[in-house]
């Protein structure tokens, strides 16, 4: 993992946290504080699905291109 992703992954786990401690401190109801909790989490989730799916997208065009210049490289040397 390159340092890129670690700053983002490092920020965005402590939006998170910052997220959840919010919801816990304010003067809200049992019930009304887990309904919160569970639509960040809900778009928490959603939003690291989208990122490991952008994720295996990108490792997938990284991985058609290597083949490609390999197989260009495999051409010129026969």
């Amino acid at each position: 993992m390159n340092n890129r992703a670690k700053i983002l992954a490092a920020l965005a786990a402590g939006a998170a946290v910052g997220v959840i401690l919010g919801i816990l401190i304010a003067p809200d109801e049992g019930a009304q504080t887990r309904k919160k909790i569970g639509k960040e989490g809900k778009k928490l989730a959603d939003e690291l699905k989208y990122r490991i799916r952008r994720g295996k997208e990108q490792l997938g065009d990284l991985t058609a291109g290597a083949e490609k210049a390999i197989q260009e490289k495999i051409s010129e040397l026969v």
